[in-house]
């Protein structure tokens, strides 16, 4: 659904967390990720093109490696990708960082006002999203981390989710998860947390759509509904 019911029907004042995806919610790391995908690719003699990395938004690697040998075929090399692709990665993000979302410090300042607790659930490896924190300057800012690899199955199963909830303490019924993707929006919503879709790639899926409690433009807007108590 994406109704304005407002959060349980009490407001923000009814969340007691908020649990964030990483990658193109909080950090445009996804902009990087393909910009590294697409020159490993061109160096093996193959072409990625923007429509097909876009698709890709939210998966986990596992997936990602699936849909690259049925879009390459069976003899496109994993490996040397991988290979190639971390080193491209690390020559782009070295020369220029990883930037942070628009709205990102706003939303947080609102949190940390009022004490709400707040962690990361992303579908990225640990020591990946850890890399990717401190290449943007966010190095200290996430207490609470759940990876892929603290979990069975990753997104769009609500694993991640649940255990975000569960080190934060709190019911994943009284979170607030924010998500880009529609893997992460399916996760979100099947772990039983109100699921905000903040799209980083347009148009929207109108499957998270519906699937959402909410679809905001931008954490910018996502702050500005909190302030007004409005969510």
């Amino acid at each position: 659904m994406n109704g304005r019911d407002g959060f349980f029907a009490g407001g923000v004042d009814g969340c007691l967390g908020v649990v964030f995806d990483l990658d193109g919610l909080v950090l445009d790391t996804e902009t990087t990720y393909f910009m590294a995908w697409r020159q490993a690719a061109a160096l093996m003699g193959y072409q990625l093109p923007s429509a097909f990395c876009l698709s890709l938004s939210g998966l986990h690697y596992r997936d990602v490696e699936i849909r690259l040998l049925e879009f390459c075929g069976n003899a496109f090399n994993l490996q040397e990708f991988n290979r190639l692709g971390g080193v491209c990665w690390y020559r782009i993000v070295e020369k220029q960082g990883i930037d942070i979302k628009k709205g990102f410090w706003t939303f947080l300042k609102l949190l940390q006002e009022s004490d709400i607790p707040y962690g990361l659930a992303t579908n990225s490896r640990l020591n990946n999203a850890l890399e990717c924190l401190d290449f943007a300057g966010l190095g200290n800012v996430f207490e609470t981390i759940v990876a892929r690899d603290h979990v069975e199955r990753g997104k769009p199963a609500p694993d991640i989710f649940l255990n975000a909830a569960e080190r934060l303490s709190i019911p994943i019924s009284r979170c607030l998860a924010l998500e880009d993707s529609t893997a992460g929006v399916m996760a979100a919503s099947a772990s039983g947390a109100f699921t905000v879709y903040v799209p980083s790639v347009l148009p929207a899926d109108p499957y998270a759509g519906e699937l959402c409690h909410l679809q905001c433009r931008d954490l910018d807007q996502v702050a500005a509904l909190w302030a007004a108590r409005d969510l």
